[in-house]
């Protein structure tokens, strides 16, 4: 069986989302099988769409200054666990 690929444009319109995130997934290995020819990108034809990775809970919290109980440097870590 031979595996058919798409281009980046291709896989884009497929899953409805911009021609340059296709390739930051595929560059972040996001996109199972996903090769780099040359200087593009060739997803096989069935791969999925990955699940969208951005935190959607809202939820963080400031990280703190362990000697003066304050935000360094403007830092917010996520809270996974709240």
């Amino acid at each position: 069986m031979r595996v058919r690929y798409l281009s980046t444009f291709e896989v884009a319109e497929k899953w409805g989302i911009s021609p340059r995130r296709v390739g930051v997934l595929c560059s972040q290995n996001r996109i199972p099988g996903a090769q780099q020819a040359g200087s593009r990108w060739i997803i096989p034809e069935d791969a999925e769409k990955p699940a969208d990775a951005r935190i959607k809970s809202g939820k963080y919290i400031k990280a703190k200054n362990k000697e003066r109980g304050d935000i360094t440097n403007g830092e917010y870590i996520f809270a996974r666990y709240c």
